[in-house]
């Protein structure tokens, strides 16, 4: 009965914790999604201005045109290569996920972030009661990974090794296997997905789950790539087990 409650209050959370994820997302979505679309059509007139007048252009009118150009590329727009690129949303619904994700979890890259006053306050509730619910739920999904630990010892106990040496074992059994799922098979995915090198794979991988998150790496972000449906949403489901996976070992 004991273990019929907990494996209820397991789903619940976990179902809970998705569900705030999917809401978040929907709600960011929302609030940024006009927005920015305002901000990408005012980034291809002034491309256009540009190219119109490139030749006549002062020195202090060139040097305000990079500013409007850098200050595009900090909230996340390109005006690069024709007019179905600035169709692309930055926060449509796989984007908004990973967004939602990464703040729950505290990475924030940076590369995207709420601009509007209401998504900037959204946020600040958003992360306020969502960090602590992705503490639980990576306490109690590292408690599951924790109980498959007791059954692999116990199995190993039962053919008579020693303690000491299947603390050891275990210990490595969850390590190696959590390098080659967490670390390894991903960057060759990210790999192929997005055109780095395996070792480029490997950082990013390393600095996301480690949640230091500089933003360098950021997948889905190269305009020149097709990315396939919710290849994001996978890639913020990969970081929050990877994060359980990490919550394990610090167990262990």
């Amino acid at each position: 009965e004991a273990m019929c409650s907990g494996r209820l209050q397991t789903a619940l959370l976990v179902a809970g914790y998705f569900v705030y994820l999917l809401v978040g997302a929907a709600v960011f979505q929302a609030l940024e999604r006009t927005a920015e679309k305002q901000e990408k059509m005012a980034a291809a007139q002034m491309k256009e201005a540009f190219l119109q007048n490139f030749t006549q252009l002062t020195v202090a009118e060139m040097e305000q045109f990079m500013k409007n150009l850098i200050e595009a590329i900090q909230n996340g727009v390109y005006p690069v290569g024709n007019e179905s690129q600035f169709e692309e949303s930055n926060w449509d619904f796989s984007n908004s996920f990973f967004f939602a994700g990464t703040v729950v979890s505290t990475i924030g890259y940076g590369t995207l972030h709420p601009k509007t006053a209401g998504g900037q306050i959204f946020c600040v509730f958003f992360a306020l009661f969502g960090i602590p619910l992705n503490i639980v739920f990576l306490h109690r999904v590292g408690k599951m990974l924790s109980l498959l630990c007791k059954k692999l010892g116990k199995f190993l106990y039962e053919k008579g090794m020693r303690k000491k040496k299947i603390k050891f074992l275990t210990l490595l059994f969850f390590l190696a296997t959590g390098i080659l799922v967490f670390l390894c098979l991903p960057s060759v995915f990210f790999q192929i997905t997005e055109g780095w090198s395996y070792s480029e794979g490997i950082y990013f991988a390393f600095i996301t789950l480690s949640t230091i998150g500089f933003g360098d790496y950021v997948v889905g972000k190269q305009s020149d790539r097709k990315y396939f449906s919710y290849y994001r949403v996978l890639v913020a489901i990969w970081i929050l087990f990877g994060l359980a996976w990490i919550a394990l070992l610090f167990n262990l």
